[in-house]
């Protein structure tokens, strides 16, 4: 996992309406993708099946053309998440996680889609299964932390 910034909440916080765009964006060209995948291998199975078929050559190159498309934006979504610094842990669940200095190590602030604000974190050795709920010692840490 490279860790390239940390976050404090506030930081994280406010890069949320931006971060969710890209994510929804990711979400929906990564099912686009899936959708694309599968009707290839419906065409495919099709064609092993009959021992040949006639394919509609230029539809097929149309919906390659799409699929390529979607790729292209999926990927450039998460580029551009990765480059804030947050970390897409599950595009499935629409998590993210934002590497935060607490005391004297790093947590993950975790926020998924659908939340209204970051309001859970947990280890970089842990996942979505073990969040916990951001306590008034993390609240103080990051005002310690806090640029004046």
């Amino acid at each position: 996992m490279k860790m390239t910034r940390t976050f404090t909440l506030e930081e994280a916080q406010e890069l949320l309406p931006v971060l969710e765009g890209l994510l929804r964006k990711a979400m929906e060209a990564s099912k686009r993708v899936e959708r694309l995948e599968a009707e290839f291998g419906q065409v495919k199975n099709r064609i092993m099946l009959c021992g040949g078929l006639e394919v509609d050559v230029l539809r097929l190159a149309r919906r390659r053309a799409e699929q390529d498309k979607a790729t292209q934006v999926l990927q450039d979504a998460l580029a551009e998440i990765e480059a804030s610094g947050a970390q897409v842990k599950d595009l499935g669940l629409g998590l993210l996680d934002f590497p935060c200095v607490f005391g004297e190590r790093v947590i993950l602030l975790c926020w998924r889609l659908g939340e209204k604000r970051i309001a859970h974190w947990h280890g970089t050795d842990e996942g979505y299964s073990a969040r916990k709920l951001i306590d008034e010692r993390i609240v103080r840490d990051q005002a310690r932390h806090k640029p004046s």
